[in-house]
């Protein structure tokens, strides 16, 4: 169970709900109701999948509290909410990587 809580997974699976999720709009704004039935039951067992799975993520310190929040309680309400956070997440930590350390020097 451990791979499927790595970051990037979650953060790929939270793309693809949203992708889900906007074909699943434009489905059901051009009338076509076979494909929002499965669309919605595939969006909605997968907004469960991922809140749970985000949750346990939480749990084990893979990502951070507000974003498992986005994903479980904002995520319900705006289903593209997960993506963002996901998105400003990663954007965070690449910007860390880039800044130079600073050395602290012990004075005796």
């Amino acid at each position: 169970m451990s791979h499927i809580l790595r970051r990037d997974v979650l953060r790929y699976a939270s793309y693809s709900l949203s992708v889900v999720y906007a074909v699943l709009l434009w489905a059901a704004i051009t009338d076509h109701e076979g494909i929002v039935s499965v669309l919605g039951w595939v969006h909605g067992i997968g907004w469960i999948v991922m809140s749970l799975l985000c949750l346990a993520a939480v749990r084990r310190r893979v990502i951070p509290i507000w974003l498992g929040v986005m994903v479980a309680v904002v995520g319900g309400v705006g289903p593209f909410a997960g993506s963002i956070g996901f998105y400003l997440e990663e954007r965070k930590i690449r910007d860390q990587s880039r800044q130079p350390r600073r050395v602290v020097e012990k004075v005796s």
